[in-house]
């Protein structure tokens, strides 16, 4: 008997311990340490290990076993019928297809002279396997793959995911049904979702992937109830009471009879040159997919077949997941820089050493802000996973700790920019938020054409004619660096500019001249001063009376102002004592920019002072405008959206969601007539 040398001994010791690491953390944690590609390549080390060497194998071996472990939070249910893995083929060229069938023929006996060999090829997505039981046409349980002898019930999650049927959609079905297949999540869900969670400041998802598996493998049903996932079926395991079909297109034929969802983007194939044509073509249909794959899955067409073909070990003899190149790699995080975007705020940047991914050659990754860095412990020197899908900016997806170096070093945003590397302007970032901002909004060159719009826009100065297109142009040329710029323009060069001709430049510049003449009000909005809305601004306007007093107020002062806090407060200081906004104020107020002033007014007083009011519909004599000009007249604020803090819902003619959301909240309906009372007495009789 031969005897393997010690250093293999060893060497499969270590891959062994490695892969059941790596094993525990994607499969029970779901916090993958590694990218897919290297975990193949340690895995496929161990394989050949044991294959040159068969006195290494162990029944404790990752070779001889589905990774994973069952949380003891879920009560265990054994798979009646394993639930099995499939081989990874890692060749991404079409050699890979050919290697397949040829050890499909090899192991069929079959000459060359023999048909080629029937197959199904289907999507490899990325999501979480999982196993439904039907019993009688109905959904009695719910498992995840787990060890693949055992997985945890999570069939209270199951049943929240829409595209899975309670119920069998036949009239006769078999006593037992176990469907296979993947629960997921559609990219354009996964970016909704994350939209709406950041927009109400909660934790957002990583990866589609990661959030599919972690919705179903939620104590809180309601959870997985609340996130949009969705479902794949691609084969069966125990069935009793049913006659099966021939092939396994069949099968998913007969699935999608029964009213489950079957991906179409599958095809039936014959031999190895079919079955590489197949992989390229989805390929170059992967980026318009709307849900992410990481291959495709090659399956023995026959089910006769598949029986004669049978298992090894883990792993089915008659298929096999064709690979495509890794969309995460491995490489140096060499240094953070920042990127200022158009709102001034400051992003961390992670400048890396080139490595191949996704198909690019990739340098550069988001690192998103200070909290993410700290969150994934990343640091300049360290070794890091990248992620790219698609045409998706790539991404850090955390470091590989083992390899930290021990001269890593921790990147502080605030400390290695406290100015803007733009413009030189302060960095600040509020308590309560994840961003840092450069303070220079009116004069960074990063913020330009933002600020721009914002000041043109019709709620601050009203300048009819300067869109998102002109603006560009007049960035882009040049012409314009601040707002004050704007008050300079001659028809000579706005007529040079691409679709201006003479007389919209004249229009333009009438245009111009009539903003002029404002409101102090306006004039604050149109600062765009961080947290300052319209509302706020026209409280600022009525309580300072003049811009002078309120560029000098301090924190305590401005909290003097109904509604507003600490956060607004402190904007709003920073904001003014930023010589280069002060500048561009002076530069305005030069150009002929002006406004009434008086004396301060302090406390607003009125009918509504400290109630909210949202308008929707069209009311009978008042325009939109007037009913809310007449609303912050007497001290009221009016909000766009309804909430259970809203005071009020005023609803004309055609009024929609705002109006049903309102009588779903008990929030009091008011119509024109009730409004004008309230404006009058600040109470309903």
């Amino acid at each position: 008997m031969l005897c393997a040398p010690p250093e293999a001994f060893e060497r499969a010791r270590v891959l062994r311990a490695e892969l059941e690491r790596l094993n525990h953390h994607y499969y029970v944690l779901d916090a993958p340490l590694l990218p897919d590609a290297e975990y193949d390549r340690l895995f496929q080390e161990l394989q050949s290990l044991e294959h040159q060497h068969p006195e290494l194998a162990s029944t404790d071996s990752p070779t001889q076993r589905v990774g994973g472990r069952v949380l003891e939070a879920f009560s265990p249910v054994r798979h009646a019928v394993p639930m099995l893995s499939i081989r990874t083929e890692t060749d991404t060229e079409s050699t890979g297809a050919a290697a397949f069938d040829a050890r499909v023929r090899r192991e069929l006996k079959l000459a060359d002279s023999d048909p080629p060999v029937a197959y199904l090829a289907e999507l490899k997505f990325d999501g979480l396997a999982i196993n439904l039981r039907y019993e009688n046409g109905l959904l009695v349980c719910a498992a995840t793959r787990g060890d693949g002898e055992t997985g945890e019930d999570v069939t209270e999650n199951v049943r929240t995911v829409g595209q899975i049927p309670l119920r069998l959609a036949t009239s006769s079905p078999p006593a037992v049904l176990e469907v296979r297949g993947e629960i997921y999540m559609k990219r354009a869900d996964f970016l909704r979702f994350n939209e709406r969670a950041q927009a109400a400041g909660e934790k957002i998802l990583v990866n589609p992937r990661n959030a599919a598996a972690g919705s179903i493998r939620q104590l809180d049903s309601r959870i997985a109830a609340s996130r949009p996932l969705s479902f794949f079926a691609y084969g069966l395991g125990e069935v009793r009471g049913w006659t099966l079909p021939e092939t396994h297109a069949e099968v998913l034929e007969a699935l999608t009879g029964f009213g489950l969802p079957v991906c179409s983007e599958r095809a039936v194939l014959f031999g190895a040159d079919a079955l590489a044509g197949f992989h390229a073509r989805v390929a170059a249909l992967r980026p318009e997919l709307p849900f992410d794959i990481d291959g495709v899955v090659y399956k023995v067409n026959s089910l006769a077949l598949q029986e004669t073909l049978g298992f090894v070990t883990r792993e089915p003899r008659w298929a096999v997941a064709h690979k495509y190149p890794a969309e995460e790699a491995l490489t140096t995080l060499v240094d953070i820089e920042v990127q200022v975007g158009r709102t001034g705020a400051i992003t961390p940047v992670a400048r890396l050493a080139p490595v191949f991914v996704g198909g690019v050659t990739v340098t550069n990754a988001t690192l998103h802000n200070q909290d993410e860095i700290d969150r994934k412990d990343v640091r300049i020197g360290d070794t890091v996973i990248v992620r790219r899908a698609g045409d998706v900016i790539p991404e850090v997806v955390g470091p590989v700790l083992e390899r930290r170096p021990p001269d890593a070093q921790r990147f502080i945003l605030l400390e290695r920019f406290p100015t803007c590397p733009v413009c030189g302007s302060h960095v600040l970032r509020g308590e309560d938020e994840s961003v840092a901002r450069c303070t220079g909004g009116l004069f960074c060159p990063a913020q330009r054409k933002q600020a721009l719009l914002h000041f043109a826009s019709r709620r601050a100065m009203d300048i009819e004619g300067l869109g998102d297109k002109l603006v560009e142009q007049l960035v882009d040329a040049a012409i314009v660096r601040t707002p004050a710029d704007l008050y300079k323009l001659g028809v000579m060069a706005l007529a040079s500019l691409e679709r201006m001709g003479e007389k919209s430049a004249v229009n333009l510049l009438e245009a111009v001249g009539r903003s002029r003449n404002t409101s102090l009000g306006r004039f604050i909005f149109a600062l765009g001063i961080r947290n300052v809305g319209e509302a706020t601004a026209k409280d600022l306007a009525r309580y300072f009376g003049s811009l002078d007093r309120l560029l000098v107020a301090d924190e305590a002062t401005l909290m003097n102002v109904p509604d507003i806090g600490p956060i607004v407060a402190r904007s709003i200081v920073a904001f003014c004592q930023e010589p280069h906004n002060l500048q561009v104020i002076d530069d305005l107020r030069a150009a002929g920019v002006s406004w009434p002033e008086g004396e301060p007014q302090g406390v607003v007083s009125g009918a509504l002072v400290g109630k909210t009011l949202v308008l929707t519909g069209t009311l009978p004599t008042l325009s939109r405008d007037e009913a809310k000009a007449l609303i912050e007249a007497e001290g009221g604020k009016v909000s766009g959206s309804v909430s259970k803090k809203t005071d009020f819902v005023v609803a004309g003619a055609e009024a929609g969601s705002k109006l049903e959301k309102a009588v779903a909240l008990g929030v009091p309906v008011l119509d024109e007539a009730q409004l004008q009372e309230l404006l009058k007495k600040g109470v309903l009789q």
